[in-house]
Parts: C-alpha cells; sequence; structure tokens
C-alpha cells in the first residue's frame, strides 16, 4: 500500500468512529487533527481530540479510532492513537460533509450559527 491509500483507509475509519452524543463521525467532526503514516515500517500516529474536556468517554473513542485503524490497516501495523487536548476543539473545526449531516439531522447549518454568535 502506498501512503495516499493507507490515509485513505485511515479516514474510512475514522469515518465509523462516533461520539455517542453526537450523530457525527469523529473525522467530519473536525476531532482528527493530525495523521502520521510511516509506510515502509508500517506505522501509523494519529493526535485526536474531543469535543469538551471532561467527556466521560473520551478515552473510549480513542480506544475505538485506534481498533478500527487496526481493523482497516491489518493487525501487522502499529497504531497508536493519541488523545491530545491543544488546540481546543470548536465547532468550527467540523468538514464540509460534517456540516450537511448536522443540517439534515437538526434543520439548520449549527456551525454557521456558533460562528454568528462568536463573531
Amino acid at each position: 500500500m502506498d501512503r495516499a491509500e493507507v490515509e485513505r483507509k485511515i479516514v474510512e475509519a475514522l469515518r465509523k468512529v462516533h461520539d455517542p452524543e453526537i450523530p457525527v463521525n469523529v473525522y467530519d467532526l473536525g476531532l482528527v487533527y493530525k495523521i502520521d503514516i510511516d509506510v515502509e515500517n508500517k506505522k501509523v500516529h494519529v493526535d485526536m481530540t474531543i469535543t469538551s474536556i471532561g467527556c466521560p468517554v473520551a478515552y473510549a473513542i480513542i480506544d475505538d479510532a485506534e481498533a478500527a485503524i487496526k481493523e482497516a490497516l491489518g493487525e501487522d501495523w502499529e497504531v497508536n492513537v493519541e488523545l491530545v487536548m491543544e488546540p481546543p476543539w470548536t465547532p468550527a473545526k467540523i468538514t464540509e460533509e460534517g456540516r450537511k449531516m448536522l443540517e439534515e439531522l437538526y434543520g439548520y447549518d449549527i456551525v454557521g450559527e456558533w460562528i454568528k454568535q462568536m463573531s
């Protein structure tokens, strides 16, 4: 597998992982900050965050993300998903796809409203 294929599989895997309180996957919520891929040594490191400090399921989400990536790439890959708190997550980090999902669910652009409120 080349780097692009590995990254595609990682993103696809992360789109199957959800914060149980928000019906949008962790990738499109903008919780994934960095994906480092070492194809030669079959290693992946992902930095991701949570929507709020004190989230009671933070480490369950991290574990789910790591398991999903391992399943997508195979057990011969070393996968490490790390919880980071900086920079703090905001709704502005939600992808366009995530915004569409939330708008379909709630009937309005939650991110757009948040941006207006914060301006």
